[in-house]
């Protein structure tokens, strides 16, 4: 099974943007996903199309799991 870490935000120009980081740490916690995204938010170190992050929306873990058919 293959995770991935969903970081959500919100843009200056009101529009959502997802950075994703593959593997996390299966004991990630809520508040150290909050921490990092307000650090990526404060050091402005993203922009998508321009825009700079504003907000945090949420943070998510996605899972997806492959099998090969036989």
């Amino acid at each position: 099974m293959t995770k991935t870490l969903e970081l959500v935000f919100r843009t200056s120009a009101g529009k959502e943007a997802v950075i994703s980081l593959p593997d996390p740490k299966d004991d990630i916690t809520l508040a150290q996903a909050q921490t990092v995204m307000q650090d990526m938010i404060a050091k402005n170190i993203f922009a998508v199309k321009g825009s700079e992050l504003a907000e945090r929306v949420e943070a998510r873990i996605r899972s997806r799991e492959t099998v090969a058919l036989t």
